[in-house]
């Protein structure tokens, strides 16, 4: 009789625990396909030895929305670059000087305090890079965002990071 109500109880179990474990495969799963594809590829920097400090500094200070977009993971990981969006808008800190910069007619703008250097990007976006800044920081902003509206949001972080060069002398 202990057998049998022992094989009962078995039976009455096993699908509680099948169906458990078939629950936590599934969900692992899910965690799996949604999180592993989080983070945005970005070309990470190489910054300068005397940029490094300003531009660590600078990621810790970047807001955590941008144009009304929420901050991701980059990948790979770095101190010297952020993304926000699906579609991302992304700032690298210590980027090489761009071509343009000495170019007088190269187009320009300033936003909030800090000076800007306007390209258009490849994509039909925008390439926005720091002028008179003691570490250069490249924003690209994907075209479907269309204006440069999101230099707003990184401008206070910019200025209370890296330093602007002296104009005079």
């Amino acid at each position: 009789m202990q057998a049998e109500a022992y094989r009962r109880g078995m039976k009455s179990r096993r699908p509680v625990v099948v169906l458990g474990a078939s629950i936590v495969v599934v969900a692992a799963l899910a965690a799996t396909y949604l999180f592993s594809g989080d983070a945005v590829s970005v070309a990470a920097p190489v910054p300068e030895a005397k940029a490094k400090g300003w531009c660590a500094k600078l990621i810790d200070a970047v807001p955590d929305s941008v144009a009304g977009l929420e901050r991701r993971e980059t990948d790979p990981s770095s101190p010297y670059t952020a993304a926000w969006g699906d579609t991302a808008i992304v700032l690298r800190c210590g980027v090489v000087k761009p071509a343009d910069m000495l170019n007088p007619r190269a187009a320009g703008g300033e936003i909030r305090g800090v000076r800007w250097m306007l390209e258009n990007a490849e994509d039909g976006g925008h390439r926005c890079t720091t002028a008179l800044r003691k570490a250069y920081v490249e924003v690209s902003i994907p075209a479907e965002y269309g204006d440069v509206g999101a230099l707003m949001d990184l401008a206070d972080a910019v200025k209370k990071t890296v330093p602007e060069i002296s104009r005079t002398g």
